[in-house]
C-alpha cells in the first residue's frame, strides 16, 4: 500500500470564532429539521462541521446554549421575512403569504418543535427570543403600517398562537377531524380577512 502523499491529505481550514459559530448554527439547524430538536446536540453538531465538543462548548457553553443560539437565530431571520410579508400583504389586501410564512416558521423550519421541547424539558425562558423577535417586528409594524380592523398586537396573538399550535398537532388534529391538513392555515387566513373587513 502506497504511502498518501502530502497533496492527498485534507487540510482542515481555520474558521474565524464568527465562521465556526455561523457553521455550528446551519448544522443545528438542518439537524432540528431533519430529526428534530432532541438532535440538536453539541456531540451531533461537531460531527457535522468536523469540530470537537470542546470548540462547541466554548462558542455555546452547553447544548441548552447551542439551542438558545439557534432559536435566537430562527427569531431573527424568521421575523425579518415576516416583517416583509406583512407590509406586502397590507398593500396586496391578503394576508396568505403571512399565513404560510409564520405556519411555515413554527412548523416546517422547527422553531415550533424546538421551542416546545426546551419548554418541556425545564428550560422556561426558551420562547423568550422568539416573543421578543415578535415584539419588536409588532412596534415596528404599529409605526410603518396602518391599522386596519383589529389591533396588530391581538392579530400577530392569534397568528402565532394558531402557528405553535397547527406545529405541534396540526396533523393528528385533522385527521382526526377528518379535515384537509391545511385547514387551520385556511382558518387563519380567514380570520385576518375578516379582521380587515373583507
Amino acid at each position: 500500500m502506497s504511502a498518501l502523499r502530502t497533496s492527498e491529505v485534507p487540510v482542515r481550514r481555520r474558521l474565524s470564532p464568527e465562521e465556526s459559530r455561523a457553521a455550528a448554527l446551519a448544522a443545528a439547524r438542518e439537524l432540528l429539521v431533519e430529526a428534530g430538536p432532541q438532535a440538536v446536540t453539541l456531540k451531533a453538531v461537531g460531527a457535522r462541521i468536523g469540530r470537537t465538543h470542546a470548540n462547541l462548548l466554548h462558542h455555546f457553553g452547553s447544548a441548552e446554549g447551542l439551542q438558545k443560539a439557534l432559536i435566537a437565530h430562527m427569531a431573527s431571520s424568521i421575523v425579518g421575512t415576516i416583517k416583509a410579508a406583512v407590509i406586502r400583504s397590507r398593500e396586496l389586501e391578503d394576508p396568505a403569504e403571512v399565513v404560510d410564512l409564520t405556519f411555515d416558521a413554527f412548523g416546517q423550519n422547527g422553531a415550533g418543535a424546538l421551542a416546545s421541547w426546551m419548554i418541556l424539558t425545564g428550560n422556561e425562558d426558551a420562547l423568550d427570543p422568539i416573543l421578543n423577535a415578535i415584539h419588536v417586528l409588532v412596534d415596528d409594524l404599529v409605526r410603518d403600517v396602518p391599522a386596519h380592523g383589529k389591533p396588530i398586537h391581538e392579530e400577530t396573538l392569534q397568528l402565532v398562537l394558531m402557528a405553535l399550535g397547527d406545529a405541534l398537532l396540526g396533523a393528528p388534529m385533522a385527521k382526526a377531524l377528518g379535515l384537509p391538513r391545511d385547514t387551520a392555515r385556511q382558518l387563519a387566513r380567514r380570520m385576518l380577512l375578516a379582521d380587515r373587513g373583507r
